[in-house]
């Protein structure tokens, strides 16, 4: 009775809805715990007790420069329902954030990259990150912000084969080295930063090169002729910021460049149209050039070109325009082109003027203006004019049995206007080596031969000059008997006289010569004083004394004699330089293959003698020449250093050691055996041994050894000289 109310308001609660029609049968235990169970309210589920869990944590980073990047990628599980908001890292630079391929908004919060994700879910997230690289002296280093996650794992790959790396919290698992890097493998330990450190090799740290800046200043001469427009630029480079090792200039169309020089200058060289000019010292401040070219006209009217050197922050210039010959010019300028005095140029560019200056102007180049020069000119009919003329030329040649010659082309020269000696060598010749007034230069090949630059305007001497070449020429090897013929080159400047002393060899009989030099023996012996004029500088009137002429016998203003070594026998190829002490005039002078040497046009005063062979010690002598009533002076010669000096007083001509009884008896076997002279190797033989050798890296020399054969030939005029004969072996 009492259970029945309590079921009562039970079933008023919680009414369970009626069963099918039945009967069921429940043991009274079951039937009375599903009364209490319907009695109790239905419970909620639990809840998580985190938002979201981070499982793993995958880093992957490579040193690249000063830098570490790489990519982290973070798996999770989200397991709070709807938006949760999940820290990923602390520290890295993100350069991007992607979830399944898609960009991934994040936000920063202190100091903290945070992501927006919905759940419940399973999310993995890739960050693209960057880390600061610290390098010192041997030693490169950076901290790694580790992730909170269940796992992490790095992967870093540094420069340099087997570097050892090693990690400071955290465990290298592995290690590997190829292609000159070095990768590892380790675990890290969870949301504690990881410093990671390895050696370097002791190299200063690269220095990025500053962005070259520099200034021009161009000054231009423009030499116009009947035949061709000439250009000559001084240019001024100033280094603002920067070390460049090479400028570049464009070259104007139908312009050919005809030279390049420089103090700083290692090379130049032309390509696709453009100058490049490779310079010693990139660290100098400022560099100097000479530009020289040049361009064939046959109109009467031209643009005069500018040189601009590329990737000038400033350019500004000057411009002198020259008419050379009978022609009137008219020049317009535009383009910022300003008409000056030429007073105001600059000298330097004012002194390479040959030619009467017709305009002269200043600029400085805007970015919105290109100057530019209109020439236009009249020429007018005038008779030809010499540009240069060669006084003399001094041909020395070597013959072998092989056939192939070795010459030297002595010329010496008086130039107004020429700027190249044009060489057409003969058919299979190449020049060797090349001088200047005493400097070495290097000929330009050409289409129509080799050119040899010559000192002009501006830098040529008061006087004349020597321009010398050796050239060599394959040739016919000698049989037991036949003939051969030499040839000369063909050169574009007038020859006054040419002598030309040929060596043959000294197992060949030599006969029938002919062509177009005559035997030296045929024109007379004032004919063949090669000394310089009085006042002539130190080298720029050497010569070569010639062989007929007696040494006993001088006329009034020579001076001669014979120079012998210890033995009495003659020194060919000996040099003496002969000072006047009064007036400073020197002039230089060879010995011939007996000994002999001869100058003229002497002042009676105190005279300085220095002579100079090889394997000999220098002699320098000072005598009173009297010109009127002059008096061989001859010197013996000591075996030595040429750095040895001796000094001597000579008296009267007399050799030291040798009576005058014992000079004419020296003499008389000068005349007795000339051909043994002749066929006397000279020093000049060991000369260029030693050259070839690479112990003197200087001129080329013609040996003087085999049987000697003298010719001359007065006025060549642009045209070949050659000597044909026959030959038989002895």
């Amino acid at each position: 009775m009492l259970v029945l109310p309590c079921f009562a308001a039970a079933d008023e609660l919680a009414r369970p809805p009626v069963p099918a029609a039945g009967n069921v049968t429940l043991p009274l235990d079951e039937y009375n715990r599903l009364i209490e169970l319907a009695g109790k309210p239905a419970r909620k589920p639990d809840a998580p007790p985190v938002p979201y869990t981070m499982k793993r944590a995958d880093l992957n980073f490579r040193v690249a420069n000063e830098s570490v990047q790489g990519t982290v990628q973070l798996q999770g599980e989200i397991l709070h329902k709807g938006a949760t908001k999940i820290p990923l890292t602390t520290g890295m630079a993100i350069l991007d954030a992607r979830q399944e391929g898609k960009g991934l908004p994040l936000a920063l919060e202190n100091g903290t990259h945070t992501a927006v994700l919905v759940g419940p879910a399973d999310f993995a997230v890739t960050l693209d990150a960057g880390l600061p690289l610290s390098i010192e002296a041997g030693r490169a280093s950076f901290s790694l912000p580790v992730p909170s996650a269940g796992s992490v794992r790095l992967a870093l790959v540094v420069p340099g084969d087997h570097t050892n790396v090693r990690i400071s919290l955290g465990l290298i698992t592995s290690r590997s080295s190829e292609k000159g890097q070095t990768a590892i493998e380790a675990t890290l330990v969870p949301g504690q930063p990881t410093n990671i450190w390895w050696t370097t090799r002791e190299t200063a740290t690269p220095v990025v090169p500053k962005e070259v800046r520099f200034l021009s200043d161009v000054k231009t001469l423009v030499s116009v002729s009947e035949a061709d427009i000439r250009i000559a630029a001084l240019a001024d480079i100033t280094v603002v910021q920067g070390e460049p090792s090479q400028f570049q200039i464009e070259v104007p169309a139908g312009f050919q460049i005809t030279g390049a020089t420089g103090a700083s200058v290692e090379s130049s060289e032309v390509e696709s149209g453009v100058l490049t000019l490779k310079v010693t010292g990139p660290a100098q401040r400022s560099h100097e050039f000479l530009i020289s070219m040049e361009k064939s006209i046959s109109a009467t009217r031209a643009d005069a070109p500018f040189l601009s050197f590329k990737d000038a922050q400033r350019e500004t210039g000057e411009v002198l325009v020259e008419g050379a010959g009978t022609i009137e010019l008219t020049a317009t300028e535009s383009g910022g082109l300003k008409r000056i005095d030429f007073k105001e140029m600059n000298p330097s560019l004012r002194s390479l003027a040959h030619s009467p200056i017709e305009a002269a102007f200043r600029y400085h180049k805007q970015p919105n203006e290109k100057p530019a020069l209109a020439l236009e000119w009249t020429r007018f009919p005038d008779s030809s004019v010499i540009a240069a003329v060669a006084e003399r030329a001094v041909v020395t040649t070597l013959v072998t049995t092989e056939g192939r010659s070795l010459t030297e082309i002595r010329l010496t020269i008086k130039n107004q206007a020429q700027p190249f000696l044009k060489v057409a060598l003969p058919a299979g010749a190449s020049i060797l080596s090349a001088e200047v007034a005493g400097e070495k230069v290097k000929p330009v090949e050409g289409p129509d031969g080799n050119r040899v630059p010559l000192l002009r305007a501006g830098f040529r001497p008061v006087d004349s000059y020597t321009v010398s070449f050796v050239f060599m020429h394959s040739g016919a090897p000698f049989a037991k008997k036949g003939g051969s013929d030499l040839a000369l080159p063909k050169m574009d400047v007038p020859i006054n006289l040419l002598q030309w002393e040929v060596f043959l060899p000294e197992q060949y009989k030599v006969k029938d010569f002919a062509g177009d030099a005559l035997a030296a023996n045929l024109l007379p012996a004032a004919w063949l004083d090669v000394s310089g004029p009085e006042g002539a500088p130190n080298g720029m009137a050497r010569g070569y004394s010639v062989s007929n002429f007696e040494v006993l016998s001088l006329l009034p203003g020579q001076l001669g004699g014979i120079v012998v070594d210890p033995t009495g026998a003659m020194v060919p190829n000996a040099q003496l330089t002969v000072t006047q002490i009064d007036t400073g005039a020197q002039r230089t002078v060879v010995t011939d293959n007996s000994g002999r040497w001869i100058v003229s046009n002497l002042s009676t005063g105190r005279v300085k003698i220095a002579v100079n062979a090889f394997g000999f010690k220098q002699l320098v002598s000072q005598i009173d020449y009297n010109g009127g009533g002059p008096v061989p002076f001859n010197f013996a010669l000591s075996v030595g250093a040429a750095s040895e000096l001796v000094e001597v007083t000579a008296a009267n001509g007399r050799l030291s050691g040798y009576s005058t009884v014992d000079l004419e008896r020296l003499q008389r076997d000068v005349r007795k055996n000339p051909e043994k002279q002749q066929m006397a190797a000279s020093s000049n033989v060991t000369n260029l041994q030693q050259r070839i050798s690479g112990v003197l890296p200087v001129r080329v020399d013609v040996p003087r050894a085999g049987n000697s054969y003298n010719f001359v030939r007065p006025l060549v005029l642009d045209e070949e000289t050659k000597v044909s004969f026959t030959y038989k072996s002895k």
